[in-house]
């Protein structure tokens, strides 16, 4: 996989192009994915090896990405921790049994990787088919996004409960996001003895995050797991809501990408990292709605500021929206594969 042009602009060496992956890119703006989740619930996608690998490769035989990521959710840590976890339409998430008290910490299981064997057995399922075509992503929820679903049980919008947590027994915030990193740590060096090629991270929530608690309450987690990782040969990206101001800080937990939001000039926070560490990003996901003029312009726009600049992977600011058209995402590959460095 080491002259996969995904891997290589991983670990900031030169390609010809910028590889390209959307995060989300196997979901439901797919015709293909809704054929597969009418017949399933969700967690059963996730947890049977040959659907999460069916869905998986959507994009990979429809668009022609660079790299595939496997097809999971990043509540499935807290599920097997002892998380009641269902999924209900229009709705999202639910934990049925919050985390509030200590008694709530206390229950939570560390030792339950054997819970998330599935996701191995998807792996060795996937990298089957994908028969070193491309790289692999396995990822997980980063532990204050998963603690935040855990605390509030299920989304949240200004995610009162779990700042409450953290403010008012910080002690007891630490002891779940302690747990849950463990876990975490674990869960993805199972994915890379499964077969992985590259590992992101996903702190969906951090942007609600202030700087210090941001730092305390997330930023130290993420190191703590980075460091676990048996990483060799394999790229570790660190992607949250609100990169464009933490990415100084998540560069010091060692990744060799960072995932940056839409909020930021790419080049300019390119400049202000270590030159190891590599960009990912940063096309504003709404533009993918626009007018395929639109859609080329702001791409080319992007290659042009980032020329020159080894480790640039091309992805989005955040997932595709389940109503993006199909055809736009597939006319956004085409024009970057189509595309080279003079």
């Amino acid at each position: 996989m080491t002259d996969s042009l995904f891997i290589k602009a991983a670990f900031s060496q030169k390609t010809e192009r910028p590889p390209v992956w959307m995060m989300r890119q196997a979901g439901r703006f797919m015709p293909q994915y809704w054929e597969i989740k009418n017949k399933y619930n969700f967690l059963e996608m996730c947890k049977t090896p040959e659907i999460a690998a069916d869905v998986t490769m959507l994009p990979v035989d429809l668009l022609g990405i660079d790299a595939a990521i496997l097809f999971s959710d990043i509540l499935v840590t807290g599920e097997a921790m002892g998380g009641d976890l269902s999924f209900e339409q229009g709705v999202g998430p639910r934990f049925a049994n919050p985390v509030r008290t200590q008694k709530d910490v206390d229950n939570l299981n560390t030792d339950c990787l054997d819970r998330l064997q599935y996701v191995a057995d998807a792996i060795k399922v996937i990298q089957q088919r994908l028969s070193g075509s491309i790289p692999l992503i396995g990822f997980a929820g980063a532990p204050f996004t998963v603690m935040s679903y855990l605390v509030e049980g299920g989304s949240s919008k200004d995610f009162k409960l779990t700042k409450l947590m953290l403010h008012n027994e910080p002690k007891l915030a630490h002891q779940l996001l302690s747990k849950i990193a463990t876990v975490t740590a674990g869960y993805l060096n199972l994915q890379i003895a499964a077969g992985v090629n590259a590992i992101q991270i996903f702190d969906s929530w951090a942007q609600a995050l202030a700087w210090d608690d941001y730092k305390e309450f997330s930023h130290r987690y993420i190191a703590e797991i980075i460091s676990k990782l048996n990483r060799k040969d394999i790229p570790v990206i660190s992607f949250c809501k609100g990169s464009s101001v933490f990415a100084p800080l998540m560069a010091e937990t060692k990744p060799d990408v960072i995932s940056i939001d839409w909020n930021v000039d790419l080049l300019d926070i390119k400049k202000r990292l270590p030159q190891n560490i590599a960009v990912q990003g940063n096309l504003d996901p709404h533009i993918l709605y626009a007018d395929k003029k639109v859609i080329k312009e702001r791409i080319y726009r992007l290659f042009d500021r980032m020329r020159g600049e080894n480790g640039f992977i091309f992805n989005l600011g955040h997932g595709i929206m389940p109503d993006i058209p199909f055809d736009n995402v597939k006319y956004a590959v085409e024009v970057i594969k189509q595309f080279k460095y003079q």
